[in-house]
């Protein structure tokens, strides 16, 4: 949080922006703790409001970006080759997952991208599979702008109670990593059926 601070007052709005990108790719804090404080600090005067909101919404495309580069630098064929090798998943899964995301791809970006764990991990998926990367930016920038905008100005309006926002949030966030961790146990243990018959 000191961090975060010193950063916002050093470099204004594009300090926001800043540890919004390094959130995406390495999160080390949430951006249900950053947001809401970039929207206090909007609300004592020291940032303006909207720059906050543009600054942090570049900030998600560039983090976002550097993931579905890695996404792309892996490829379709790596990742099946990657999958040939693991136990319990199967190239046909690979396939299976590419065409639910050529059907799919633009809600899941722009849904995902407010969504706490999902929002940093979609980006990925969208570069292995290929999606064309300005349709990526686009959706990557309008799901982000939601969510930047909400957050911050929950802590905005919210002053110096703004850390109520990450509180509540928190919720959803291990409901989200409690969901994916019952899918892939679900994932595992089918498998070791299907092996076993």
């Amino acid at each position: 949080m000191e961090w975060i601070t010193r950063l916002m007052e050093a470099l204004g709005s594009p300090g926001a922006g800043l540890a919004v990108a390094l959130e995406n790719v390495f999160p080390p804090v949430p951006s249900e703790v950053i947001l809401p404080l970039a929207g206090f600090t909007a609300g004592q005067g020291k940032i303006s409001l909207i720059a906050a909101i543009l600054w942090t919404t570049a900030g998600s495309v560039v983090g976002a970006l550097v993931l579905y580069g890695l996404g792309s630098w892996l490829g379709l064929k790596r990742m099946r080759r990657i999958a040939d090798k693991l136990p319990f998943v199967t190239v046909s899964d690979v396939d299976k997952a590419d065409e639910w995301f050529d059907k799919h791809g633009t809600k899941a970006v722009f849904v995902g991208r407010m969504v706490p764990v999902v929002r940093s991990l979609i980006s990925i998926p969208a570069g292995v599979s290929g999606m064309p990367i300005a349709k990526f930016t686009l959706y990557t920038a309008a799901g982000s702008l939601v969510w930047n905008t909400a957050l911050i100005l929950a802590g905005y309006a919210l002053g110096e109670n703004y850390e109520l926002v990450d509180r509540y949030l928190g919720w959803v966030s291990t409901a989200v990593l409690a969901a994916l961790a019952i899918a892939v146990v679900w994932f595992v243990v089918s498998r070791v059926k299907a092996r076993r018959s």
